[in-house]
C-alpha cells in the first residue's frame, strides 16, 4: 500500500514522503534497502534525518548508538548464559584493569537462567539504570560499567525479543544473531568475544548447534566492524559452586581476590585473553590470558569493582567491606536457614545435573517465572563437592540457602541432580572450554 501524504510537510501516515527531488519515500523501503545490502542516496539519507527530527519516524526504526572518545578502547563479552554463570561479575573489572573500557549492557534473569543485573542488585544500592553520561563518567573512572538496556538503546530488539516468546521464534538463529549483535553494536564496541554454551544446562544441547551459531555472531559480528571471536565451552553442570544471586556475587569476588572455583577462574582467564588480544593490549591470546591472571591475583582487577561499585551507587563502607583480602560477605543478603543435602552412598561425583540444581534454586525464589516477578536475593544453592570430588555416604554435598521451610520433593530433587561413580573410579576433570572460532 502506498503512503497517504499530507500536504506541505513531506511526511505520511505510512511512514513516507518525499525528498528534495520529489521522489516518494517509505521509511520501510528505505530500510529493508540498506538490510539487503542496499546504499541509499545521499537525498535518502537526508529525508530520514528529517523523518528522525520531526519525530515523523517510529521509534522501533530508531536507536541509539552510545559514541566514546575517540582514544578509547571499547570492549565486551556476551554469554548465550547458563547456571551459575557469573563471569561477567569478575571479567569486565579485570578487562579495565587492563586499561580498556567496557560499557557491559546486560539483562535479567527469567526462568532457570541467572541475571547478571539481578545479582548485581543484590549488592545494596547498586544502580544498573544509568544514563549515558552517567555510563561514560564510571568508564572514565573505574574502566568498566555493567548497566540494563534503556528506553534509547535498540528499541526495535526490545519488540522482537518480546515477539519470539509468542511465534514459537525464540530459537530462531537469525533473530538471536540480531538481537545479541544489535546491542553490542548500539555500544560502538572495538572488540566482542562471545562465550557460546552448549550441554544440559544450556539452551543449545549440541556442540554442533552452538557452533553453528557461534560461527554466525561471528561472521555477524565482524561484519559490523568489531573484532569478534567466539568460545564454546561446556554447561553440563553448574559454573562454580554457587546459583543464586547474592551467593554468586560472593563468588565473583573471591575469583577476584585470585581465588575461588577453578572452572570460574578459567572461564574468566580464557575469555578476558581472546578480549585482551583483540583489544590490543596483548599480542597473542596466551599474553592476554596472563595479564588477566596477573590483576586477579595482584589486586588491580578488584580495585576495579570497587571503583565501578562506588560510580553505580554503593555507599563507600559496603564497597570497602566487600573488596576486601577478607569480604564481609555479611554486607550481602543472608538466607534465615541452611540444609545440608546428605549423600545416601559413598562414591566419586561424575555428574551434578546443571538444570536440576536450576530448577530448586527457582523454586527457593532465586529466579523469576515471569517479566517483573519478585526475587529473592539471598536463596540458592552451594555445591560443598564438585565433579571429580569424593563423598562418603551421609556427608554433605551440597547446602540449600532458604527463607520458608522446604518442601519435602525439594530434597529428592537434589537427590537426583547428583550422579556418583565406583570410590575407586579414577576421574578426570575436563576443561570448561572446548574449542574457539576467530
Amino acid at each position: 500500500m502506498s503512503a497517504i501524504m499530507e500536504p506541505n510537510t513531506g511526511k505520511s501516515s505510512g511512514g513516507g514522503g518525499v525528498g528534495t527531488s520529489g521522489e516518494a519515500w517509505r521509511v520501510a523501503d528505505l530500510l529493508e534497502k540498506k538490510c539487503t545490502g542496499g546504499e541509499l542516496t545521499e537525498d535518502q539519507v537526508a529525508f530520514l534525518v528529517r523523518c528522525i527530527t520531526d519525530h515523523s519516524i517510529d521509534d522501533c526504526q530508531l536507536g541509539l548508538v552510545l559514541t566514546w572518545p575517540q582514544e578509547w578502547v571499547t570492549v565486551d563479552k556476551h554469554s548465550t548464559g547458563g547456571v551459575g554463570d557469573k563471569v561477567s561479575l569478575p571479567l569486565a573489572p579485570a578487562l579495565a584493569a587492563l586499561g580498556l573500557k567496557v560499557p557491559m549492557i546486560s539483562g535479567r534473569g527469567l526462568a532457570h537462567t541467572g541475571g547478571t543485573l539481578d545479582k548485581l542488585e543484590s549488592i545494596p544500592g547498586f544502580r544498573v539504570s544509568m544514563t549515558k553520561d552517567e555510563m561514560t563518567d564510571a568508564l572514565r573512572e573505574a574502566g568498566c560499567c555493567i548497566v540494563g538496556q534503556t528506553a534509547d538503546i535498540v528499541p526495535a530488539d526490545r519488540r522482537m525479543y518480546a515477539a519470539r516468546d509468542v511465534t514459537a521464534t525464540v530459537n530462531s538463529f537469525p533473530l538471536i544473531v540480531s538481537s545479541i549483535i544489535s546491542k553490542k553494536a548500539a555500544e560502538s564496541l572495538k572488540a566482542l568475544v562471545l562465550d557460546v554454551k552448549f550441554g544440559k544446562g544450556a539452551f543449545m544441547q549440541t556442540r554442533e548447534v552452538a557452533e553453528e551459531l557461534a560461527g554466525q555472531l561471528v561472521e555477524v559480528g565482524k561484519r559490523m566492524g568489531m573484532s569478534t571471536t567466539a568460545v564454546l565451552t561446556h554447561m553440563d553442570t553448574p559454573i562454580g559452586k554457587t546459583i543464586g544471586n547474592a551467593l554468586e556475587v560472593r563468588e565473583a569476588i573471591e575469583c577476584l581476590n585470585g581465588r575461588g572455583p577453578a572452572d570460574l577462574r578459567e572461564l574468566v582467564v580464557q575469555l578476558g585473553g581472546e578480549v585482551a588480544c583483540s583489544g590490543g593490549v596483548a599480542m597473542t591470546t596466551g599474553e592476554g590470558r596472563q595479564a588477566i591472571e596477573r590483576v586477579l591475583d595482584d589486586g588491580s582487577a578488584l580495585q576495579a569493582f570497587y571503583r565501578m561499585l562506588i560510580m553505580q551507587g554503593v555507599e563507600d563502607e559496603v564497597a570497602r567491606g566487600l573488596c576486601s583480602d577478607e569480604p564481609k560477605f555479611s554486607l550481602l543478603p543472608t538466607a534465615a536457614s541452611v540444609t545440608p543435602v546428605l549423600a545416601h552412598t559413598s562414591g566419586v561425583v561424575v555428574g551434578v545435573d546443571a538444570m536440576s540444581l536450576a530448577t530448586v534454586s527457582l523454586s527457593l525464589g532465586a529466579g523469576r517465572a515471569h517479566v517483573g516477578a519478585p526475587i529473592n536475593y539471598a536463596v540458592g544453592v552451594v555445591l560443598l563437592k564438585v565433579v571429580g570430588e569424593s563423598v562418603e555416604e551421609g556427608e554433605a554435598w551440597a547446602e540449600l540457602h532458604h527463607d520458608h521451610p522446604l518442601p519435602k520433593t525439594t530434597l529428592s530433587d537434589m537427590q537426583r541432580a547428583l550422579t556418583l561413580g565406583p570410590s575407586q573410579q579414577h576421574f578426570t576433570v575436563s576443561s570448561r572450554v572446548a574449542s574457539r572460532i576467530p
